[in-house]
């Protein structure tokens, strides 16, 4: 008896869920919770508090714990991209949006209006002042397609008076020139050919030929522009034109 008792012992089987021991052999499964039993070799063994039960179905907390950073990296690389879209966008719908405005792209000129230098020398170099010259002529042929009233306002001097707009005759001053300027949406691209310039002191003119296309024509003028040299920087005081 005594050895049958303790062999009994020997195979006393607890549940490592809610700690209850069992002595009946035919017990596998706890009857409180359902937690397989253990057999439990030695009656000595250390004492092994009972883990918290987990619901079949749930999440363990320490995997709870863990999917955090997952959700973090979600979310930052979900706002990452919407920064990125935001600045693309900001970067070429704009451009896409003033290449879609009117027949003509826009046109800009080499650099910005700097400050006049009211006390620079009349230049007395004809080639200098050709290339100074074109370069205006360039820049009033863009502010008259545009409508620039604002470029056109200082290019003109406030004593310009030149030819009236084809087919109309007749002079036109400063004031109606600015008047009657509208955006022209015909115009592709121009050239100029044949320039000469004749410069005497504080005065230039300047001549030559302007070719203009678009619409799938082209039409040739000829022009002779009158400058002055006037608070440090070149102003048209006078324009005609003709066709060839």
């Amino acid at each position: 008896m005594t050895l049958r008792g303790g062999l009994e012992s020997s195979r006393m089987k607890r549940c490592q869920t809610c700690n209850r021991t069992y002595t009946d052999p035919n017990l596998s499964y706890c009857i409180d919770d359902g937690t397989p039993l253990t057999t439990e070799l030695d009656d000595e063994a250390p004492y092994r508090p009972p883990s918290a039960y987990v619901p079949p179905g749930t999440i363990p907390p320490e995997k709870q714990r863990r999917a955090w950073p997952w959700v973090v990296g979600l979310i930052g690389a979900f706002v990452l991209g919407v920064i990125g879209i935001s600045i693309a966008a900001a970067i070429f719908v704009p451009r896409m949006v003033r290449s879609r405005q009117g027949d003509l792209p826009v046109v800009t000129t080499n650099e910005p209006d700097q400050p006049d230098n009211l006390d620079a020398p009349v230049p007395t170099d004809e080639q200098q002042v050709l290339a100074q010259l074109t370069q205006i002529e360039n820049e009033w042929t863009v502010a008259n397609i545009n409508a620039d009233k604002k470029k056109l306002d200082r290019i003109l001097a406030d004593d310009y008076v030149g030819q009236a707009p084809l087919p109309e005759r007749g002079l036109q001053g400063k004031k109606e020139y600015l008047d009657q300027i509208t955006r022209d949406l015909v115009t592709e691209r121009w050239e100029f050919t044949d320039l000469k310039v004749d410069l005497s002191g504080d005065r230039a003119t300047l001549t030559g030929r302007i070719t203009f296309y678009g619409g799938g024509q082209q039409e040739d003028y000829n022009f002779t522009d009158k400058f002055v040299w006037r608070n440090g920087r070149w102003q048209a005081t006078g324009s005609e034109m003709s066709p060839t």
